[in-house]
């Protein structure tokens, strides 16, 4: 617990302190930290590129979110389903992608993005149909959400079939002998009794959306259109290390983190009250 507690009060006492510059910053004592108060926080929400930035996740995870939680319990109920073959082999091949880290997922999917070297292209290019540039303008959004899904949906997929295979045979049994077919199985018992399971990784999701960092950071060199304060932790990347201003860069990640705690406090008590109110009916 004390080498978590010890950076965030480090990177807290940072966001309160500033570097004065005394003429030419230059000799002894010409730099020295001082008290800044809220300085840091003021101009931190009135930043229009954290801002912009903030925007940018914003669709960002709303196009990342849905898709991946979709997926991941459409793949759960298909795997859980008596008739699918093969579902050791299908588990692995799904999860798969999620033991591969996000840097190397990112860099791969983005030579499969470059016109140049990428296989689709020359297959679009041989049929004659259209080829899209992904690393430019809205199609960016899509192909940055295609990597977090690609690799995200997997452990999502997990931990709703792992609940999938808790619930008693029992049940699926009674509903059979009142006439119920698979696809009223799966809308009327199986999704609500795995609630809590996408509520938690409802909540993961969030939480990965807001951090988003490697995939916009690793496509960067590869287009014009990765700005170095696309998302909002490249921004305090950026001011961190490459303008070197750890107190501003220390205010904005300390803005982020209450961000997230707000967010996904909000959603797990309204989940919970939405619990109680089911559980009270």
């Amino acid at each position: 617990m004390l080498f978590f507690a010890l950076p965030i009060g480090y990177a807290i006492w940072l966001s309160f302190r500033k570097v004065q510059v005394s003429g030419l910053g230059l000799g002894s004592g010409a730099r020295k930290e001082v008290w800044a108060g809220l300085e840091n926080y003021t101009d931190a929400v009135t930043d229009s590129e954290l801002l912009n930035g903030a925007l940018r996740v914003l669709g960002y995870g709303c196009i990342v979110v849905p898709v991946m939680l979709g997926l991941a319990l459409l793949f759960a109920l298909m795997l859980d389903s008596e008739k699918v073959r093969l579902a050791p082999f299908t588990r692995l091949a799904i999860f798969l992608p999620y033991a591969v880290p996000g840097v190397v997922a990112a860099l791969l999917w983005g030579f499969l993005y470059l016109p140049d070297v990428s296989p689709f292209y020359f297959v679009l290019d041989r049929l004659g149909l259209p080829q899209p540039d992904l690393l430019d303008g809205g199609p960016l959004y899509l192909a940055l959400s295609n990597i977090a899904v690609w690799g995200g949906t997997g452990f999502n997929m997990i931990v709703i079939y792992t609940s999938l295979q808790a619930i008693p045979a029992a049940v699926y049994e009674a509903a059979e002998l009142d006439g119920a077919t698979p696809l009223q199985i799966a809308l009327r018992i199986k999704i609500p009794m795995v609630a809590p399971s996408l509520v938690l990784t409802f909540f993961f999701s969030i939480i990965a959306t807001l951090q988003v960092f490697n995939e916009p950071t690793t496509l960067k060199p590869l287009t014009n259109s990765v700005s170095t304060t696309w998302s909002p932790l490249m921004k305090v990347y950026q001011d961190a290390f490459g303008k070197g201003d750890i107190h501003a860069a220390a205010a904005q990640a300390t803005i982020i983190a209450l961000a997230t705690l707000l967010l996904s406090f909000g959603f797990l008590r309204a989940a919970n009250r939405r619990n109680k109110q089911e559980a009270a009916r």
